[in-house]
């Protein structure tokens, strides 16, 4: 394995489960057709149903996966802070089982882990997102550095951080803390993005963050996560009262919580 260079020995791939065991399959195949190994395939259930849980003991074999259990559901949260404690590699390549990796993986993450050696004060590598950060900072190799202004309103500046497909240190909770457990995990990943900003993270991101990964829920495995349809229609929305309005509520939201706390 010293020669392929698609085996990635500083990382472990981190994958977060929870009654999706055919998606897993299919995520963990997409890997095996890209030639695209790690140093360990970590995947952290979250107390999911027996039917699913002996397709994972079935992937411990064919996949060489190590499975990280729960006595009950906890939440997406606590999934992932249980898991990310488990790997024991200096990088982390944290995956949701509803995506799938495209032919251009294997260079980008190699392009992006390059990036993060060269430096040290670099905290995350993001390869997926939904639309574009309003502030970048071009760098090399088809990456740009997210940049934080806080007092441009711009609500979107704020997500340098989100649980889509990234690289990470291992060390990423010693930094900026715990995902927040026992609550919804869409509030949980803004606190961790509120975090983020807080502890002067450092991201990048792949200039084709949409070209990396696919993310793909089937009819037979939705999604876990219910969101409101308006919900989202805000969220995405390019209104500029919306966005306006989103920005002085994260703004407010951001002081009140963490820089007055």
């Amino acid at each position: 394995m010293a020669g392929d260079t698609n085996y990635f020995s500083e990382i472990t791939l981190l994958i977060t489960h929870y009654n999706r065991s055919n998606s897993l399959e299919r995520l963990l195949m997409s890997f095996e057709e890209r030639q695209s190994r790690f140093k360990e395939i970590v995947v952290s259930d979250d107390g999911s149903k027996t039917e699913h849980l002996k397709n994972l003991e079935l992937f411990r074999d064919k996949y060489g996966i190590r499975l990280i259990l729960a006595e009950r559901n906890k939440g997406l949260a606590n999934n992932i802070n249980k898991g990310q404690r488990a790997v024991k590699t200096p990088f982390t390549l944290y995956v949701q089982e509803d995506f799938i990796p495209t032919e251009r993986f294997n260079k980008s993450l190699t392009d992006g882990l390059k990036l993060m050696q060269e430096d040290p004060k670099t905290d995350l590598v993001r390869f997926y997102a939904y639309r574009k950060h309003p502030y970048l900072k071009p760098l090399k190799n088809g990456f740009s550095e997210m940049e934080f202004h806080f007092w441009r309103p711009n609500a979107y500046q704020f997500n340098c951080y989100s649980d889509h497909p990234h690289l990470r240190r291992s060390s990423f909770l010693d930094k900026f803390g715990d995902y927040k457990e026992g609550i919804k995990s869409d509030r949980a990943e803004f606190k961790m993005a509120m975090s983020f900003v807080q502890h002067k993270g450092k991201a990048i991101i792949h200039n084709d963050f949409r070209e990396i990964f696919i993310q793909e829920n089937s009819s037979a495995e939705p999604s876990q996560v219910a969101r409101k349809k308006f919900k989202k229609q805000i969220q995405l929305s390019d209104s500029f009262f919306i966005k306006t309005a989103r920005s002085v509520y994260r703004n407010i939201k951001f002081r009140t919580e963490y820089l007055f706390s």
